[in-house]
């Protein structure tokens, strides 16, 4: 039975709550992760049936150096019909807590405790599925190195979400498979010798100069949550991103349709140009758009002219054209989870029977069945991400 969690008001101002979530602690002390939610006052429109994402939850989680602000997201979800939840995992925005290294783990596995923390809190833990009614379908959704860990997480826990939503997942290295192959040997004796030995920094700060209302972006968050040339990266961290990277690579078989969003184009430069104000400057896109057909037996990748790396930070029409992505997609995809009049619940993702999911759809990954082996409080703002 799901532990009862005390909500709070959270930085974020109205309709957004808090709660802390206990987690086992470890060599820097005490470990939390932190769930928010969205429960605005209630509108007529929200009264009215036939939402695309009804009798949904979603659980959001954030990137590499990031945390949860994306009010407008939240709005988003909360006008399709789903409640709406994010995670700060451990280390990071309001899980941070004094003399922990911000965003340090040495496997993305660690944060199953997070996620399963957030899950139990939601009322989708593993020990609620007997007890949950058929029809309360979770999606997921992760950004950046965020996406790389709900995929990750959603492979090895087939049966639990209904759909998955990725902006710009962090699915391969930015030197691509070879450069990876080259990479993750050195590293992974660095991390070996000395796991929080700091990594070089190569973030010249042009994302946050996209981005931050400070500069030439048009939004507001806390710039110690999301320091302006991000967290110190540390080797064993690289070392767990980098064993995910590969085993994306030999292809996941994630049992829900996947829905990718990514930047039709990428701009990685040592110099600021203003192409960076309509592309991605962290990620080849490329790359990523592949590397996401490895995910599912059914995946839909949409780009999107003029998408930051957050593609949901992006000026007001590229926002506007994301979401009208999502909701499109949505309609498709969780028909499929819908529960049957007087019966069970219909089959999930790649086992349902049903048409392309959009214009954009395609399919990719492992044929089904298939599975590879191998802080103090600050005032919050409008909706941001990085890797």
């Amino acid at each position: 039975m799901s532990t009862p969690v005390e909500w709070r008001p959270d930085v974020l101002g109205a309709g957004f709550q808090q709660a802390t979530l206990a987690l086992a602690p470890d060599a820097e002390g005490e470990v939390v992760a932190t769930l928010v939610r969205f429960e605005p006052w209630p509108r007529l429109a929200d009264l009215r049936p036939g939402h695309p994402a009804e009798d949904t939850d979603v659980l959001y989680v954030h990137g590499w150096s990031d945390y949860f602000f994306q009010t407008e997201l939240a709005r988003f979800w909360h006008d399709q019909g789903a409640r709406f939840f994010a995670l700060d995992l451990r280390k990071y925005g309001r899980s941070l807590r004094p003399g922990q290294t911000p965003g340090f783990v040495d496997s993305l596995d660690t944060y199953d405790e997070d996620i399963e923390a957030a899950l139990e809190a939601m009322g989708h833990g593993e020990d609620e599925r007997p007890r949950r009614p058929p029809h309360r379908r979770l999606i997921l959704m992760g950004h950046s190195t965020g996406g790389l860990t709900l995929s990750l997480w959603a492979d090895r826990h087939p049966g639990r979400a209904a759909a998955v939503v990725l902006n710009s997942p962090w699915l391969e290295f930015q030197a691509h498979a070879a450069g990876r192959a080259v990479i993750s040997p050195l590293i992974d004796l660095h991390a070996r010798l000395d796991p929080k030995a700091a990594m070089p920094n190569v973030d010249l700060g042009f994302y946050t100069r996209s981005v931050s209302r400070t500069l030439d972006g048009e939004w507001d968050y806390d710039l110690t949550w999301r320091p302006v040339r991000g967290f110190p990266v540390h080797a064993a961290w690289l070392t767990a991103v980098l064993a995910g990277h590969a085993r994306v690579a030999t292809g996941l078989a994630i049992d829900a349709p996947v829905l990718t969003l990514l930047s039709a184009r990428s701009t990685l430069l040592p110099y600021w140009t203003d192409d960076m104000l309509d592309s991605d400057i962290v990620l080849q896109v490329q790359d990523i758009a592949v590397r996401a057909l490895n995910l599912a037996p059914t995946v839909t990748v949409a780009r999107l002219d003029g998408a930051l790396h957050d593609v949901f930070l992006s000026r007001s029409a590229v926002r506007e054209a994301a979401y009208r992505e999502v909701a499109r997609w949505l309609r498709g995809a969780l028909s499929a989870s819908r529960p049957l009049p007087g019966g069970p619940p219909g089959p999930r993702g790649p086992l349902a029977a049903r048409g392309p999911l959009s214009g954009s759809s395609r399919t990719g990954g492992p044929p089904p069945g298939r599975r590879p082996s191998g802080g103090p409080s600050s005032p919050g703002g409008r909706p941001g991400s990085s890797n």
